[in-house]
């Protein structure tokens, strides 16, 4: 006390500490009227000295009424000081910082009056303690009285004026306070965020485009804030951000994504994609056109891009709960894939098993794009039989994909792949599988798919030929030993490949355990797909019978399998009463059959072999039948 008022009387002092705002008030004017009079006679000792002293009146622990008398003479000092007032900034602002964080509410609000009254004084001079004061202004934007808010909002909009104006202002320094504090998740620190950026954005000579790798993906996090307000803004800040980026001639934009962007593409991408599927309308706009502007850049540039990190995020967004999100995903893998075909294969593991969970995706638009992404990796020699084996591997645990999806993934392969090619190389697969139930459950499902789809048109036109062609004749026999696991799936690729011989030998060899409700079920299919465009050249053979004994040997083969009161038998049995009747009975049937064999055609299918093939998996089958009925007495006997 003694050292203040050697400066300034006791009654001042008084006033200064008073509880009452009014004559602390009076206080501080009095205390701007003296040191203008010592700043007019040049008496800086003087005022230095009352400087020193109001700053222990400041200090934390002191009185809190001498804290407030403290700040509001602090407020007098710099305006008595005038334009010399810069002379002593540093000696008063350090006590009044230390005063924003009090614990008295009210000091913290006369604290940011006293800082907007020296600011008001000193202006550009402020600029030098713009870390210090930015520090502050954000912790106090949070600030739980809102009287304190009100004040911060007052002294913050003071202070963006002044930046604004000032040419020493450091941008670089700004940038790396506000990337420091982009993660905050509270509001109002977000809306003094936003709010700066905005504000540097708009004046011209500062360059906040060029920094916007450095927070935008803060920026991109504020569109998920809880509140609208908050959406709003950042939306507000981006498309702003977009525009400026539109407007770049085309090199620019390259060039400000070859050195700066490139670095966070795989953050950009990761925060994007949830948003293309924001609730928010203007959000899934801006991340849409965010991610069509990144997409172009990429397709115009490879330097400095973490290929890894951003397959790693798409891959990641496939299990969003969001069609749109999972979409985009898949195209952005699709893209990289394209455009860094070596890359992504060297990371296949990374992404293979994500790939082939969304086969069971709900929506059919992800399992079309899935396909598509798996068609351009099996490509290669390599990869095509790994997507083989791992296609039938997914079957094999997830049954309901088959029955639900199969037709779909079979069908949308043949169509990307060679068909051909896709059927040889699952035949290849399933001949040597060791679950003889779920072998015999792919092939019935890939039989019924090469009989039904439209896109194996030509598949099954190679088939239909190969009596009289090479090609057709290999291919009949790369399916063979696998359709070899499903009697009915063999009969119905014999009568498509017309092999009615062998389809009759077949029938011959079926025995009580062959005839099960599984087989009869298989075998009313196999009836109502012979009705079908698929099998008319079949019906239309029929006209002639005498040329086609096999063909009706196999048709009342199969007629004797099924029972009488079923609706296949009566269809069947009606079709064979259409036949023209120039034969007297089953055994001249037999006798032409016998004379009519296709010459040449069994030699140069070599049928025997195959015969003993179908016998061979056929006991296989038996041996697991009997296994299943009695599996204690095979242990004992064993």
């Amino acid at each position: 006390m003694a050292e203040i008022v050697s400066v300034i009387p006791s009654s001042v002092y008084r006033n200064l500490c008073d509880k009452l705002y009014e004559k602390r008030k009076i206080a501080a004017l009095e205390i701007e009227a003296l040191v203008r009079q010592l700043a007019g006679a040049g008496d800086y000792e003087r005022v230095a000295t009352l400087i020193k002293a109001l700053a222990k009146e400041m200090v934390p622990g002191s009185p809190s009424n001498h804290r407030k008398g403290g700040l509001i003479g602090a407020s007098g000092i710099m305006v008595g000081m005038g334009v010399d007032a810069s002379r002593f900034l540093g000696q008063i602002l350090e006590p009044v910082f230390s005063c924003f964080s009090d614990p008295d509410s009210t000091v913290r609000y006369y604290a940011c009056e006293t800082l907007y009254n020296i600011a008001k004084v000193v202006r550009g001079d402020l600029i030098v303690f713009f870390t210090q004061i930015f520090d502050l202004l954000c912790k106090l934007s949070a600030d739980p009285d809102s009287n304190v808010q009100s004040a911060t909002h007052l002294l913050n909009s003071l202070v963006k004026d002044i930046v604004t104006e000032s040419d020493n202002f450091s941008v670089e320094e700004f940038i790396l306070l506000l990337t420091e504090r982009m993660d905050v998740l509270n509001p109002f620190v977000r809306q003094f965020l936003i709010g700066w950026i905005t504000v540097l954005d708009s004046v011209p000579d500062i360059d906040m485009l060029g920094f916007l790798p450095d927070f935008l993906d803060g920026l991109f996090d504020m569109l998920s804030d809880p509140l609208p307000e908050i959406r709003q803004q950042a939306d507000s800040a981006l498309s702003e951000f977009l525009e400026e980026i539109k407007n770049l001639p085309m090199n620019e934009l390259v060039k400000l994504g070859g050195h700066l962007v490139a670095p966070y593409y795989a953050n950009i991408l990761g925060v994007i994609l949830p948003c293309i599927s924001d609730k928010e309308q203007k959000i899934r706009a801006v991340a849409c056109e965010i991610n069509e502007e990144l997409q172009s850049i990429i397709a115009e540039q490879s330097d400095g891009i973490n290929i890894g990190e951003m397959l790693f995020i798409a891959t990641r967004q496939l299990s969003n709960e969001w069609e749109a999100t999972r979409i985009e995903a898949l195209l952005w893998i699709r893209n990289l894939l394209t455009r860094y075909r070596a890359e992504v294969v060297a990371l296949l593991d990374d992404i293979f098993d994500a790939l082939l969970r969304s086969l069971s995706d709900p929506s059919d638009k992800v399992v079309l794009l899935v396909l598509d992404v798996h068609a351009r990796i099996a490509v290669d020699a390599l990869l095509f039989h790994q997507l083989a084996v791992s296609l039938l591997q997914k079957f094999r645990i997830d049954q309901s994909l088959l029955h639900k999806r199969g037709a779909l993934i079979i069908c949308q392969l043949c169509v990307s792949l060679d068909a051909e090619r896709v059927y040889r190389d699952l035949a290849r697969i399933l001949e040597r599988e060791p679950d003889l139930d779920f072998a015999s459950i792919m092939v019935q499902a890939l039989n019924m798919i090469l009989l039904t789809s439209s896109e194996l048109y030509d598949l099954r036109a190679l088939l239909k030929q190969s009596l009289v062609d090479t090609a057709g004749r290999d291919f009949f026999i790369s399916l063979y030993s696998s359709w070899c696991h499903s009697s009915t799936a063999l009969l119905s690729l014999c009568l498509l490949a017309q092999a009615y011989q062998h389809a009759s030998c077949v029938i011959w060899l079926l025995v009580e355990e062959d005839i099960n409700a599984k087989f009869l079920v298989q075998l009313d299919k196999l009836v109502c797909l012979l009705e079908t465009p698929v099998f008319s050249h079949i019906r239309l053979q029929l006209l002639e019978p005498r040329k086609y004994m096999c063909l009706l040997k196999v048709l009342y083969g199969l007629l004797m399998l099924l029972p009488q009161q079923s609706a296949a038998f009566r269809t069947l049995r009606t079709r064979l009463k259409t036949v023209p009747s120039s034969l007297s009975s089953l055994e001249q049937l037999n006798m032409l059959s016998d004379k009519n064999r296709d010459v040449g055609i069994v030699n140069d299918r070599n049928f025997d072999p195959m015969i003993q093939k179908f016998e061979h998996i056929r006991n296989q089958h038996k041996i697991r039948y009997k296994l299943k009925l009695h599996p204690m007495s095979s242990k004992s006997s064993s």
